[in-house]
């Protein structure tokens, strides 16, 4: 598996968390076909009025060029690079020159150069914002990179080059566009897991020694962790699969699920070592009592997450499968590796276990079981209190997605994404497609109008830059046939069209191709490119649904054959987003009703599987109503959290009421003694488990990543109801809804060190020890 694991890649693409058979998915395959890639655009920018200054301008020129030539890089478009359309009368063609074909030798000769540049209403609002002295160089990445590890190399020479820019002329630079927004959320993502990976390693091993005082008990655990995830890592690759932002996650669940094991398999064999003093024997009753439960548990959270599998997405099928496979993996190392090792090492000595007698977790234990016993209809009355205020605050949550959601205020690329939005109105690609509904409809000067209509309403909305389309073609055509003159940048007559005919057949091959990436060969299709600011799925459905979409109605009815399809990386991401969160939700109600059947195995009472749900649907409602009180939004890394909190809650259930089960039928069916010493056995090693996973998932808290930030308080918040609703209201339901016999209450709990013996401890008396005592007149008779 380390060897495999050597040979793991990563991927972002964002298009994965949306169905291949989807229409949306299908529809845009068809465009990129057509018109290319859209997702292949960083930007870079600066904002400096000394931008304009001879100096300041020839080393952003050499920036430019340099970028251009860059190995990966397709075209660099920015001011020192932009072109213009001239009037060849000779040939009666249009020429297309470069505007900077050297560097100027004076200020006058750019300001003149300047001021031709700006002459280009092609390029308007595009590369530069005189208002603000912004510009910035539009970079197109082969697309070929975009999802390689080439992407990470040419991303990092672009990053080189600016910074080279800003170390000369002492002006900042931003950066923006998906294949940067990718690289560096890979880049980040990947170095804040490996980080708290290990933090969560060293913080759960303080906390397993401070329970067991024993280095032996943190090593092992260590090593189960280590072995897991290289297992993780190794299955990845064997089912050809690649890190995404889901199984990016994996290595920090493995602690999740591969902690409890090690806990329940410790807190065993030092209950049974100290019962018998048999070390060998105290190994073999860890694999007879706990081996069961502990494959249970572990098939019980395999099963939450393998559901994920047969949904429709393609990372959480992935994620579902290697986390599934991964879950069963865990019982069988730990099975394995723990006793093996517990062979080898010596018996444990008293300190090692004084933490059985720890009194700080007795009280609390012992305060537990007088909670359950003698408040029972307080425990309900709070609990259906929390629940109905839980369900008000459910009503509030909101379902909304960004671009770059989880990532920081005070990140750069927010900071980068928020300075083109302002001086550019954004970055991220929306596309409008027109089908014209016949072959050389583009010729048609109707047409012409109905795009032009189009595109001055696509101007004027906010969040939207000015859109390229072949129009910005057909008007600079105009312009140049009349010689550059600005006022003639627009739609040509039906008689100019005809005069433009001949000349619209450019000598320049990089121009022709310009036109097939904006009109399909037949003439028929036409595609208006935006870019937008992510401004989240509820502003993007309303600029979507409630502004463009009737607009285009307007211009083109259906009646006309003529349609309008709005597609685009940015709406399949945020409609993926919507898609990961449906499906995880389903999968959640599948991964209930499968661990139900499961429980029926274990359980074969209805009751008891009904009993068994509540205490670990309860901190759901919970922590789902926390979030709407507390406007935390429903996304892909918030949903993630309910399905993996009740994986791991629901194994606390199965080992109390397995031990439960237990007492049960050695106190021939008295409900509270067996709820009272069940506790007593097991409610020491639940509160251990659930206070280090409390812990390894708080650590997260202190993450720059909105997503990580909220997996772990959240999930840090479900595991810590749920450690109150298995120590109290799910003993609290048993006695409620069993008919076991009532005894006296004060004996149970008067003594907290008092000693309920077992089947197990009486096969451990020597007969031939035993002797009778005569007792004195003033005493009654006792063996």
């Amino acid at each position: 598996m380390a060897y495999k694991a050597t040979e793991i890649d990563i991927t972002y693409d964002f298009l994965k968390v949306v169905p291949q058979e989807d229409p949306e998915m299908i529809y845009f395959k068809g465009f990129k076909k057509m018109f290319g890639e859209d997702a292949n655009i960083m930007v870079v920018g600066i904002q400096d009025p000394k931008i304009f200054k001879l100096e300041t301008f020839n080393r952003f020129y050499d920036l430019c060029l340099e970028i251009k030539n860059t190995a990966g890089v397709n075209d660099a478009i920015s001011l020192p690079t932009v072109k213009m359309l001239t009037k060849d009368t000779i040939n009666s063609k249009l020429d297309v020159r470069s505007i900077f074909t050297k560097r100027p030798t004076s200020q006058h000769e750019l300001d003149s150069l300047i001021a031709l540049a700006n002459d280009q209403l092609f390029y308007k609002g595009l590369i530069t914002n005189s208002n603000t002295n912004a510009a910035l160089i539009a970079i197109s990445i082969d697309a070929k990179q975009l999802n390689s590890n080439g992407r990470q190399k040419i991303v990092g020479d672009i990053l080189d080059l600016s910074a080279k820019f800003k170390e000369d002329t002492h002006i900042e630079t931003h950066f923006a566009g998906l294949p940067y927004v990718r690289t560096i959320m890979v880049r980040d993502v990947q170095k804040e897991f490996k980080f708290f990976l290990v933090l969560s390693v060293l913080v759960t091993s303080l906390i397993l020694f401070f329970f067991f005082r024993n280095l032996y008990a943190v090593f092992f655990t260590f090593l189960v962790i280590v072995v897991t995830v290289i297992w993780t890592m190794g299955t990845i690759v064997l089912l050809g699969y690649k890190i995404t932002i889901l199984t990016g996650m994996l290595p920090a669940l493995i602690i999740v699920i591969g902690i409890p094991n090690c806990i329940y398999m410790y807190n065993k064999y030092h209950q049974e070592y100290r019962k018998h003093g048999n070390k060998i024997k105290a190994i073999s009753r860890i694999v007879e009592k706990i081996g069961f439960l502990t494959f249970m548990t572990n098939m019980n959270t395999a099963v939450g997450f393998l559901v994920l599998y047969f949904t429709n997405i393609i990372i959480i099928k992935e994620f579902g499968m290697v986390a599934g496979l991964i879950s069963a993996a865990t019982f069988v190392i730990s099975l394995v590796v723990i006793p093996t090792m517990l062979c080898y090492l010596p018996a444990p000595n008293d300190k090692q276990l004084k933490h059985l007698d720890l009194r700080f977790l007795r009280r609390v234990n012992n305060m537990l079981q007088y909670i359950v016993l003698r408040y029972r209809s307080v425990v309900y009355i709070i609990t259906c209190l929390i629940i109905a205020l839980s369900i008000v605050g459910i009503y509030r949550i909101q379902v909304i997605s960004y671009m770059v959601d989880d990532l920081p205020k005070s990140s750069g690329v927010k900071t980068d994404l928020s300075f083109f939005e302002q001086h550019f109105k954004g970055v991220m690609p929306l596309e409008i497609i027109v089908d014209l509904g016949k072959k050389k409809g583009i010729r048609i000067p109707a047409n012409l109008k109905k795009l032009d209509e189009l595109e001055t309403y696509l101007k004027s909305l906010n969040n939207v830059s000015p859109p390229l389309s072949v129009l910005n073609i057909v008007k600079g055509a105009k312009q140049a046939y009349y010689n550059g003159l600005p006022e003639f940048y627009e739609i040509p007559t039906k008689q100019e069209m005809i005069s433009l005919a001949s000349f619209m057949k450019t000598n320049d091959k990089s121009e022709d191709k310009l036109m097939r990436s904006f009109v399909d060969s037949t003439g028929q299709y036409i595609r208006f490119t935006c870019k937008v600011a992510d401004i989240g799925t509820d502003k993007m459905k309303q600029l979507v649904e409630k502004n463009i979409i009737p607009k285009t109605r307007e211009i083109f009815p259906d009646t006309a054959n003529q349609k309008v399809h709005i597609t685009g990386t940015t709406l399949l991401f945020l409609k993926g987003n919507q898609y990961l969160i449906d499906d995880l939700s389903e999968s959640l109600v599948w991964a209930f009703g499968l661990i139900s059947l499961m429980m029926a195995f274990i359980f074969t009472n209805p009751k008891i599987i009904i009993i068994s749900l509540i205490p670990n649907i309860i901190p759901i409602i919970l922590t789902a109503g926390i979030m709407g009180l507390f406007n935390i939004p429903l996304k892909p890394s918030t949903a993630l959290i309910f399905g993996i909190s009740f994986g791991i809650s629901i194994d606390s259930t199965i080992h109390y009421l397995s031990k439960f089960k237990q007492e049960l039928k050695h106190y021939k069916g008295n409900t509270m003694q067996a709820v009272v010493k069940s506790l007593e056995e097991e409610g020491v090693s639940m509160i251990y488990t659930s206070i280090v996973l409390f812990c390894g998932f708080l650590i997260f808290a202190f993450s720059d990543f909105g997503g990580t930030i909220a997996l772990g308080i959240l999930t840090s918040l479900t595991l810590f109801f749920a450690m109150f609703t298995n120590l109290i209201v799910l003993p609290a339901l048993l006695l409620t809804f069993s008919k076991g016999e009532k005894i006296n209450l004060y004996p149970i709990i008067k003594d907290k060190h008092e000693k309920l013996h077992t089947e197990d401890d009486d096969v451990e008396i020597d007969l031939m020890r035993l002797e009778i005592k005569t007792p004195r007149n003033d005493e009654s008779r006792e063996v």
